[in-house]
């Protein structure tokens, strides 16, 4: 049974990735403009204090002009950084050494000198910018996703770091994925070991 969960979602995992990677850019911008008003017109977006945010990859909703604009917007944000085993996701604060986030100039934030290259190729803070938060102090996070459904339930890319992450937030906060309409899909397969989302915006 386990067996045939996992042959499921690694189908699904790869037919949404071809159709991710054959998405046209200019589609890809269009889109991932849409998302980001949706996501900033929410009031679980607009009430919330510090935002964890995932650095999107060349294929995902993007997520760079949403980071740039939610520190504009007077936000504390948060990225992950995957632990060097891999076992692990770890929020770390957006800042600039000792400048704080409310005084940097937001085309500072994405700059490839404060971010390098880990585990899979994803994104994360360079070391001398790293700020470590506490998962309860997080009001939203913005969970990556492959594909979700309608009831929020989530397929990631198979190394379970983000369900093991969203077992340590406070109860107060919330998830939310971001997704192509192309990556919802219906009766997505999941197990007891895969957390949901509370909210999912797509266009």
């Amino acid at each position: 049974m386990k067996q045939d969960l996992q042959l499921e979602k690694s189908k699904l995992r790869n037919r949404i990735l071809a159709e991710l990677k054959s998405q046209k850019e200019e589609d890809r911008i269009k889109r991932s403009r849409q998302i980001k008003n949706k996501l900033f017109s929410l009031p679980e977006f607009k009430q919330a204090y510090i935002i964890m945010f995932y650095v999107s990859t060349k294929f995902e909703v993007s997520t760079h002009d949403m980071i740039k604009k939610a520190i504009k917007l007077g936000k504390k944000v948060a990225v992950p950084m995957v632990s060097e085993d891999v076992s692990k996701t770890h929020p770390l604060k957006v800042t600039g050494g000792s400048i704080p986030v409310d005084k940097m100039d937001a085309s500072f934030i994405l700059g490839d000198w404060q971010l390098q290259s880990g585990p899979y190729n994803i994104r994360q803070p360079k070391e001398e910018h790293r700020n470590t938060v506490s998962p309860k102090e997080l009001d939203l996070i913005i969970v990556p996703g492959v594909a979700f459904d309608d009831g929020g339930n989530r397929l990631g890319r198979g190394k379970g770091y983000y369900d093991r992450f969203l077992q340590e937030k406070s109860g107060k906060t919330r998830t939310l994925g971001l997704a192509f309409s192309f990556q919802i899909v219906n009766n997505l397969p999941f197990s007891r070991y895969d957390h949901p989302v509370e909210i999912v915006i797509s266009a």
